[in-house]
């Protein structure tokens, strides 16, 4: 939480598809109180853009961010309420920006979620090069020893990205499918999508209420609806 250090969780968003599941961890980080630092890649724009037809701009980061936590995972504009001025306490930083604050281990952070993780981002940080801020950041999250959760999103998978995965798993992050479940009792694209958010910010250690918990009872999410 914040306690008047800011001290955020940086949030990595690549070229993968599954530009709602990066919505859902933000919104779920928001609202559990956390700060957020916000790296857009420069592929991840394309991909915003066809899965939701919002251009993400530098200059207008903040009332596009609002746009897209906004929208729901069936590309309902206004599934969920956001001030289009005041999306939360998000401070952003540009993907080609490399003196950008969270570039440096001594910039204060919790560490670092990527989420869509592409396949070319995963291989980067895997390799430890930084080619652009989020390999950048998670290469600084690494070394400083901050968790690193990172949510691939590809399938399916060739022999030389398992190799990267299992590097990064070596090297302490998080590796983390895209992999809904479907014991949550979900309905809705939206539950999918929550679920692998939740499943993110359960790595992480934030609190939220994204998705119903297995409690060992078999049929519990149909007889609960």
């Amino acid at each position: 939480m914040n306690d008047g250090k800011r001290t955020p969780w940086i949030v990595g968003v690549s070229g993968a598809s599954g530009t709602p599941y990066a919505a859902a961890v933000l919104r779920g980080l928001l609202a559990a109180g956390e700060s957020v630092d916000l790296v857009v890649s420069r592929a991840s724009r394309l991909t915003l853009l066809d899965e939701t037809g919002i251009a993400f701009r530098d200059a207008h980061w903040r009332e596009d961010l609002a746009a897209w936590l906004a929208r729901g995972a069936d590309g309902k504009p206004d599934a969920f309420a956001v001030d289009p001025a005041d999306p939360g306490d998000v401070r952003y930083w540009a993907a080609g920006d490399l003196a950008a604050g969270p570039s440096s281990g001594s910039y204060p952070a919790k560490g670092m979620l990527v989420v869509p993780a592409s396949t070319a981002a995963v291989a980067g940080v895997a390799l430890g090069l930084s080619k652009d801020l989020l390999q950048r950041v998670a290469s600084v999250t690494l070394k400083e020893r901050r968790p690193l959760v990172v949510c691939v999103r590809e399938t399916p998978l060739n022999g030389q990205t398992l190799k990267h995965m299992v590097a990064l798993d070596e090297a302490g992050a998080v590796v983390l499918p895209a992999s809904p479940a479907f014991y949550a009792g979900a309905t809705h694209i939206q539950d999918l999508v929550d679920f692998v958010a939740g499943r993110v910010l359960d790595a992480a250690g934030v609190p939220h209420q994204l998705y119903r918990r297995w409690e060992g009872e078999l049929g519990g999410a149909l007889s609960s609806d």
